[in-house]
């Protein structure tokens, strides 16, 4: 692994261990020749996932990518990061378990979209601000009349019943 500080072509794993959630490996490293010291993380990849955009355009798949926009959607909201990450790791999980390398930005919204409707309902109305391209005031009432999402009570908006 290269040095972040010098780009040293290489370092040395000081110490390993699992992650909180298991899913990953915490590595910290040290650098021969500068002596910074900088941790990793490392997660077992299944296959390598391309997303297809809506223009047709391959990409390659950024988990990274993933959990900014998701975070964003939950920004100064009360939710947990570690069910945020546990929530981005099982999207992908299932994105790479599904079988197929190419997967559309459409099937991997309606992941999120699924996700974040049963993890926080203000965050799933973001997400899906930004997913279905809301325009104006009228398309969020619209959503939230058609998702079956009742008026605020305490500045929260509840799932009606």
């Amino acid at each position: 692994m290269r040095c972040p500080f010098c780009s040293h072509p290489d370092t040395q794993v000081k110490d390993s261990r699992p992650a909180e959630d298991g899913g990953a490996i915490r590595r910290r490293r040290s650098c021969p020749s500068c002596s910074a010291r900088f941790t990793t993380f490392e997660r077992v990849q299944l296959r390598e996932l391309s997303v297809v955009k809506r223009n047709n355009r391959r990409v390659i798949f950024d988990r990274d990518k993933l959990a900014r926009s998701v975070a964003l959607a939950c920004q100064k909201r009360n939710i947990d990061p570690d069910r945020v990450d546990q929530m981005v790791s099982g999207i992908v999980r299932r994105l790479e378990s599904s079988g197929d390398s190419d997967v559309t930005s459409d099937a991997i919204g309606e992941l999120v979209m699924d996700a974040l409707k049963n993890l926080d309902p203000v965050a799933y109305v973001r997400y899906a601000s930004v997913y279905k391209d809301f325009r104006e005031a009228d398309d969020f009432r619209d959503f939230i009349k058609g998702e079956q999402l009742g008026p605020a009570k305490d500045g929260k908006i509840v799932p009606k019943k």
